[in-house]
């Protein structure tokens, strides 16, 4: 089973991911996970993800291999024979991890705390939270359990089953914000979503048909803007990337509720995210953005002169079109 060297000596790594995933078939596809989902099904999903967000082809090959440790005899020293000592400890972590966390549920569902009532949500949620940090020296086993957790809420929303509300709520309060410290915004977008989509159904319908209410007018729009600042940029010598930002109803929602706005006062309805070489260019592509619109002074943050504690550098600003619209571009 060991991935086959070029005459350079170099492992293909399509190779390396198709030998995984001939590995670990035979023993998961006609397995189950506890969600109902086949677990080579699963274990697909989750490598595309991890494709999609530029993970490496080790850890997509351990999405497979993970489902195949628990029937083999001696897995870590199988799975180093077959593909190398790195990835055979990337999956025993991972299952690992699989392992304690499917123990903890099945502890917390029959656990009482010291006055012995059942453990509330909250505590449930911080125990998760703990036992991924405790993992958290190899960030891979971190973001092959989010990809994992993505595609569990993935399911659900495909097939429509009932979703245990625990799970729902353990995605959001835990898995998204870790994500987000990760800085892998597009699994944070998506889990948030479908996380609020299952725990609050009636709200996510009503932000959802708010949003499309105007969708085509919005998007012909904001096709036109984008075009139209894109060859401004241009014109001045500043190699941008201009994209219309997605619109994720879990943080409409936040916003609304935190700050007390009705839909028509969340500004972000309509949104850029501008990406350019340098902080020069930054303040140039803001320049021009307040000159052809009317800024919102208490809109504007500046987190080039003052990072957020991630490392996040950006300009954020909300303007108004001619019909005083806003507009928020990043």
């Amino acid at each position: 089973m060991l991935a086959t060297a070029d005459a350079s000596g170099v492992v293909d790594p399509a190779e390396t991911l198709a030998k995984a995933r001939a590995f670990a078939e035979p023993l998961i596809a006609g397995e189950t996970l506890d969600t109902g989902e086949n677990i080579l099904a699963h274990a697909d999903a989750v490598a595309a993800i991890l494709a999609d967000i530029g993970g490496s082809v080790a850890m997509q090959a351990a999405s497979y291999l993970v489902y195949a440790c628990p029937h083999l005899n001696k897995p870590e020293e199988v799975i180093a024979k077959a593909f190398g000592p790195h990835l055979a400890q990337l999956a025993m972590q991972t299952n690992q991890l699989v392992h304690v966390q499917r123990l903890s549920r099945a502890a917390e569902s029959s656990t009482h705390g010291p006055d012995n009532t059942p453990l509330s949500p909250r505590m449930q949620t911080e125990n998760v939270r703990k036992m991924l940090l405790a993992f958290s020296r190899d960030l891979r086993v971190v973001m092959l359990r989010l990809a994992s957790r993505l595609q569990t809420l993935r399911h659900y929303a495909a097939t429509k089953l009932p979703v245990p509300p625990a799970l729902a709520s353990e995605s959001l309060q835990v898995f998204a914000p870790l994500a987000n410290r990760l800085g892998i915004w597009q699994i944070k977008w998506e889990m948030e979503d479908l996380s609020f989509r299952f725990l609050e159904p009636a709200t996510y319908k009503d932000i959802a048909r708010l949003l499309d209410e105007k969708r085509t007018e919005r998007e012909r729009y904001m096709v036109a803007l984008r075009e139209r600042l894109q060859q401004a940029l241009a014109s001045q010598g500043i190699e941008a990337s201009v994209e219309g930002r997605p619109k994720h109803i879990y943080s409409i929602v936040r916003k609304m509720r935190g700050k007390a706005l009705p839909f028509e006062r969340v500004f972000d309805i309509r949104a850029l995210r501008v990406v350019v070489p340098t902080v020069a260019d930054c303040y140039q592509v803001l320049s021009w953005v307040h000159e052809h619109f009317v800024p919102i002074a208490e809109e504007f943050d500046d987190y080039i002169a003052k990072p957020k504690a991630n490392g996040y550098q950006s300009l954020h600003t909300v303007v108004r079109d001619a019909d005083g619209g806003p507009i928020e571009v990043q």
